[in-house]
């Protein structure tokens, strides 16, 4: 027994010292840094059959890349080592000293955790003008370049904006980017243009020889005039720095630093649209186009429906444009246009076609005249306008009522045929009913029950009185429902305004900024797209469906400036209610 229980010992003793031969520890490249700069950060293990690693949480640090593996094996003399690691590439994002918590991983079983380590941000550094630091030669090689076609637009006309990636490949080469901050455009619709593949190309920055790619590229146009601001895009930049040496095979040994570039701030000129010469019927129509008014057939034969299409082709902000519409002769019954587009985003703009087609019903015989139809646009290189106008359309209707025919036949008198039956109704006897009371209203049993309502009705105001002190002390709950009464009010408001531009908007925009008091328990003062996007993230709800409450909001202010049809309008309202579902649901 006592032989038994040594063995035990022995075997408890012989795992315990197996483990602690286990290491696994964190190491970084700095413990110092600065608010601009990188941090290396490594996990080794030295056992193999390790698993589940899981790293720590970066408070106050964002993740560059990572997570990366590396391993290595060496026997020398009998003796074996291995090593299995987890790199990291981490940048502050506040200044301060924090703890970086230990990472944990599984081997034969058991949770092991590596140490913690310290580190300290400091204030942003400069890259030194160094010609022998790798960053500063990183930098002065590497630059992300914004092109603009057209500095100084006018509102509505497209431009474009080209991001570029030199390199000078004689002194550095980039290994890996990451876009870090997209660009915005407030004050521009946009529509980005995708880039399959990055093909080099020769070029020159700045009269050097550099290769470029590009790397984005979108379409803007413009809504209203002023100085407008293109926020720079930055991209996070792995490059290759040449140290001078090679290795045994003759390759160029190279250094590799990690740096941040920024394409820089463009500001961009609007002009307003020239107001001298612009048509009564110009509705924000910018570029070239061309307009025609066709219909599929002029003669019908009966319950037949000829197609009438109005069409823009041409290039410009198509997307923007607001088609006119057609007038026709009461006798023809007309429904509601189907809107179609087939347009493609190139350089020079939107590029394509956008019609309206009615489907037209006569409903006499007759030949019936669809007036002529206008349409105006601003071309911005002839910076004048133009009118088009198209000709009339004559619908002959082969069959049916003669319209002539119709109106006098209704006007024709008919005889009037006599029958006895018609004065069946006369009375010809009466019955004679008294009208002296048969009771007096004192002392009935009416008068006993309003002598008595008086006197119940005092506990029922009392009672009433009390719950409406109580919900009149309740501010919360009545910025609440007075909150929820305007955004009911005011989205039935925006539903009545289909049709009007901007009363529908400003009621719609109305209806989200109340939905969210009611619901939020925030003020108006609070009310902005960082303020709002904060809140809802607290509240749990997903960020996609922040997304689209922060576009309905932008909407709203952009198409203030933009011409907007009604099948964008309902399209704006029934978004708008399908993203105060989604929350609601979430909240």
């Amino acid at each position: 027994m006592i032989r038994k229980n040594l063995h035990i010992i022995i075997l408890l003793f012989t795992v315990q010292s197996l483990f602690a031969q286990v290491t696994f520890k964190t190491v970084v490249s700095k413990n110092q840094l600065g608010l601009n700069e990188r941090l290396r950060i490594e996990f080794s293990i030295d056992k193999q059959g390790a698993d589940d690693f899981t790293p720590p949480n970066f408070n106050n640090f964002k993740v560059l890349a990572g997570p990366s593996q590396s391993s290595s094996f060496s026997s020398i003399n009998g003796k074996t080592s291995y090593k299995l690691t987890y790199i990291y590439i981490i940048q502050p994002s506040v200044k301060g000293t924090f703890t970086i918590s230990s990472a944990s991983i599984t081997y034969e079983g058991q949770i092991i955790k590596s140490n913690t380590v310290r580190i300290r941000v400091t204030d942003a550094i400069e890259i030194p003008e160094d010609p022998d630091d790798p960053r500063y030669v990183a930098s002065q090689n590497i630059h992300l370049v914004a092109e603009v076609s057209n500095l100084n637009p006018y509102v509505g006309e497209s431009i474009s904006v080209v991001y570029k990636l030199y390199v000078n490949i004689s002194k550095v080469n980039v290994q890996n980017t990451r876009e870090v901050e997209s660009p915005s455009f407030n004050g521009f619709w946009n529509q980005n243009i995708e880039v399959k593949k990055w093909v080099a190309k020769n070029g020159s920055y700045k009269g050097q020889p550099h290769r470029f790619v590009i790397v984005k590229k979108m379409v803007l146009i413009p809504h209203k005039a002023g100085r407008l601001t293109i926020d720079p895009m930055e991209m996070e930049i792995t490059a290759g720095v040449p140290i001078g040496r090679r290795d045994f095979f003759g390759n160029m040994l190279m250094n590799d630093v990690n740096f941040t570039s920024t394409s820089g701030k463009k500001i961009i000129n609007v002009k307003e649209l020239p107001y001298q010469n612009k048509p009564a019927n110009f509705t924000g129509a910018v570029g070239d186009y061309d307009f025609t008014v066709t219909a599929s057939k002029t003669e019908l034969n009966a319950n037949e429906s000829s197609q009438i299409k109005v069409e823009i082709s041409g290039t410009g902000n198509l997307k923007l444009v607001k088609l006119p519409g057609i007038e026709t002769p009461k006798e023809l019954e007309i429904y509601e246009p189907e809107h179609k587009e087939n347009i493609t985003t190139t350089l020079g703009g939107l590029k394509g076609k956008v019609y309206d087609q009615y489907a037209i019903v006569p409903q006499y015989r007759g030949k019936f005249k669809i007036p002529e139809v206008s349409f105006s646009y601003f071309n911005p290189k002839e910076e004048k306008y133009h009118t088009i106008n198209t000709n009339p359309i004559i619908l002959n209707a082969l069959q049916g009522k003669i319209l002539n025919e119709e109106v006098s036949t209704s006007s024709n008198k008919k005889m009037v045929i006599s029958n006895e039956n018609d004065i069946r109704y006369i009375q010809l006897k009466t019955i004679f009913v008294s009208n002296e009371k048969k009771s007096d209203f004192y002392d009935s049993n009416l008068f006993y029950i309003l002598m008595i309502l008086p006197l119940l009705s005092i506990p029922l105001g009392i009672f009433i009185g009390k719950k409406k002190k109580q919900r009149d002390s309740d501010v919360i709950g009545n910025k609440r429902r007075k909150a929820d009464k305007l955004a009911r009010k005011y989205l039935s408001q925006a539903k009545k305004k289909l049709g009007k531009k901007e009363a529908f908007y400003i009621a719609l925009e109305k209806a989200l900024h109340n939905y969210l008091k009611s619901k939020l328990h925030v003020e108006t003062s609070d009310i902005s797209k960082e303020r709002i996007a904060e809140i809802l993230q607290d509240k749990k709800v997903d960020s996609q469906t922040i997304d689209e409450f922060k576009t309905v909001i932008e909407n709203c202010d952009y198409a203030r400036y933009a011409p907007s049809t009604n099948v964008m309008m309902k399209q704006e309202y029934e978004k708008a209610k399908e993203v105060i579902a989604k929350i609601d649901k979430q909240l």
